[in-house]
C-alpha cells in the first residue's frame, strides 16, 4: 500500500528520494577514502595546537607553536606545486606519512622541558608534521580532480571532522583518560597507518592508472602533422584548455603538467606562475582574506571575549577559549560537509562578512556592547561557518570552473592561501592579543590576565 500524502511515511520517502539523488553518482570507497585523508592529514595539526601548552611549558609563547605548525606548511604549499607533479601520487603519499609518524615520534620521545628536553628538538618535529600536512593538503585535493565532486566533498568534510576529533580526543585522552601528553601524542604517531590503508587497500587505483596510460600515450611523438606535438596547435585542444568546448568525462587531467618536446623546466615553471597569477583574484584572495580573518579572531581575539563569571555558564575564565573553540569546529565541520547540498559562488561575500566579524568581536573586546556571552557564542559558530564553507566552495568552484587540463595544478596551487592567511594571523593575533588586554586592564577589567 503507497503512503498516503503529507503522512510521515510519505514525507520520510520524499526525503529518502531526495538524498538518492544528490548522492547520485557517489562511490562509497571514494568517499571513504578521501574523508579518512581530510582527517587524517589535517588531524595531527590539531593534536599539536592542542598540545602546545605540554610542548613548551608557561614561560614560551604559544603562539611559536602555532607558527612552527603553520609556516613549513606555508611554505611547502607555496613551493610544491611547481615541482611536486614529478613524484607520483604513491610514493607522496608514503613519503608524507613517514615524515609525519616521525614529526609525532620526535615530539612525543624528547623529554618534557621539565627534565630537560629541548623545545628545539619537539619543533623540528613539529616542523616535520607541518611539511607533511602542506604537502599533503594539496596532493590530496589535487587528487580530487581524478575522482569527481564528492571525493572534495568527502575531503572537505574529513577535514572538518578533524577538528572536533582532534581537540576532543586529546582532551579525552589526557583528562577523562589520565594519560600523560607523551603517551597521547606517541599513539598519534600511527594514525598516518590509515592514509596508507585508505589510499592502497579503500580507493580505487582506476583513474590513476587512466592517467598514467593517458600520460604514457601523449608522450609518444605524432606522425600526423608535423606541428601536432607543438602545444597548442590543435584548435579543439585550445578550445577546451579555454573552457569554450564541452569537457570529456574521462578522468585523465594529464595536460596540468605536460610540457612540449621543446620546453624546458625552466619555461613550464614561468606557464605555472602565469596559471598561479589567473587565480589570484578569483580564488586565492577570498580564501586568504577568509583565513586571515577567522584566526586572527581565534587567536588574537578570543582569548579578550570575556564575561562576568556571574553572568556566564562558566566558573572559570580559561573556559571562556576552549568553548570559543569548540563551536567554531562545530560550524566548520557543518559547512565543509555542506556542498552536496549547498553551493556557494561569490566567495568574496562570506569572506567580507567575516572580517565584519572581526571587527565587530574586536569592539566587543574593547567596550563589551554585547549583552551576553550567548551572543558571542552565535557569532563564533557563524564564524565557522563562513570560514568552512569558503574553504570547500573556492576548490569547488575551481572543479568547476577552470579548464579541465589546468585543475590538477590549479586545486593544489590555490591551497597556500589558507596557510598563508593563518601565518599572517598569528602575526598579527600575538599582538593583537597583548594591545586587547592592555586596554582591558587600564579600563578595569583584568579578566584576561586570570587566564
Amino acid at each position: 500500500m503507497l503512503p498516503l500524502p503529507g503522512s510521515p511515511a510519505s514525507s520520510w520517502a520524499m526525503y529518502r528520494a531526495r538524498l538518492a539523488a544528490i548522492f547520485r553518482g557517489a562511490e562509497p570507497r571514494v568517499c571513504s577514502a578521501f574523508w579518512l585523508f581530510g582527517l587524517i592529514n589535517n588531524v595531527l595539526y590539531v593534536i599539536i595546537l592542542s598540545a602546545a601548552l605540554d610542548l613548551v611549558g608557561p614561560s614560551v609563547p604559544k603562539a611559536v607553536v602555532l607558527l612552527c605548525d603553520v609556516i613549513p606548511s606555508f611554505l611547502m604549499k607555496l613551493c610544491a606545486p611547481y615541482f611536486i607533479h614529478a613524484i607520483p601520487y604513491p610514493i607522496r603519499v608514503l613519503l608524507f606519512s613517514v615524515f609525519s609518524a616521525v614529526g609525532m615520534l620526535l615530539i612525543a620521545l624528547t623529554p618534557p622541558y621539565t627534565d630537560g628536553g629541548t623545545i628545539t628538538t619537539k619543533m623540528a618535529g613539529v616542523v616535520l608534521a607541518s611539511m607533511s600536512s602542506g604537502g599533503g593538503e594539496l596532493s590530496f585535493i589535487s587528487l580530487t580532480h581524478f575522482y569527481g565532486p564528492f571525493s572534495l566533498a568527502s575531503w572537505g568534510s574529513g577535514t572538518g571532522g578533524a577538528g572536533l576529533i582532534g581537540a576532543g580526543s586529546y582532551a579525552l585522552a589526557t583528562t577523562t583518560l589520565g594519560l600523560s601528553s607523551k603517551h597521547t601524542i606517541f599513539a598519534s604517531a600511527f594514525l598516518p597507518l590509515i592514509m596508507l590503508v585508505s589510499f592502497f587497500i579503500i580507493l580505487p587505483r582506476e583513474p590513476l592508472i587512466r592517467q598514467a596510460a593517458t600520460v604514457s600515450n601523449r608522450s609518444e611523438p605524432s606522425h600526423a602533422t608535423g606541428d601536432e606535438d607543438d602545444e597548442g596547435s590543435d584548435p579543439r585542444e585550445t578550445q577546451e584548455d579555454e573552457g569554450l568546448l564541452p569537457q570529456p568525462s574521462n578522468l585523465t587531467g594529464a595536460n596540468s603538467f605536460r610540457m612540449s618536446k621543446n620546453q624546458s623546466w625552466g619555461a613550464a615553471f614561468l606557464q605555472n606562475l602565469r596559471r598561479s597569477r589567473s587565480l589570484f583574484f578569483p580564488y586565492m584572495l577570498p580564501l586568504l582574506l577568509v583565513y586571515i580573518a577567522e584566526y586572527t579572531i581565534n587567536q588574537g581575539v578570543a582569548p579578550t571575549l570575556l564575561f562576568p563569571l556571574k553572568d556566564s555558564p562558566f566558573r572559570h575564565y580559561r573556559a571562556f577559549y576552549p568553548t570559543y573553540n569548540a563551536i567554531y569546529q562545530s560550524g566548520v565541520f557543518i559547512s565543509r560537509s555542506s556542498t552536496p547540498f549547498l553551493r556557494i559562488h561569490d566567495l568574496y561575500l562570506p569572506s567580507l562578512l567575516q572580517c565584519l566579524n572581526l571587527a565587530i568581536l574586536i569592539l566587543q573586546a574593547l567596550f563589551g556592547f554585547i549583552p551576553t556571552v550567548w551572543i558571542v557564542f552565535a557569532i563564533v559558530f557563524w564564524e565557522g561557518l563562513l570560514g568552512g564553507a569558503v574553504y570547500v566552495n573556492t576548490f569547488a568552484e575551481i572543479s568547476d570552473r577552470v579548464a579541465k587540463d589546468e585543475r590538477e595544478f590549479s586545486l593544489g596551487a590555490v591551497t597556500v592561501s589558507d596557510s598563508g592567511g593563518v601565518c599572517i594571523a598569528g602575526f598579527i593575533g600575538m599582538a593583537l592579543e597583548v594591545g586587547l588586554c592592555r586596554w582591558q586592564v587600564s579600563h578595569g577589567k583584568d579578566w584576561c590576565q586570570q587566564l
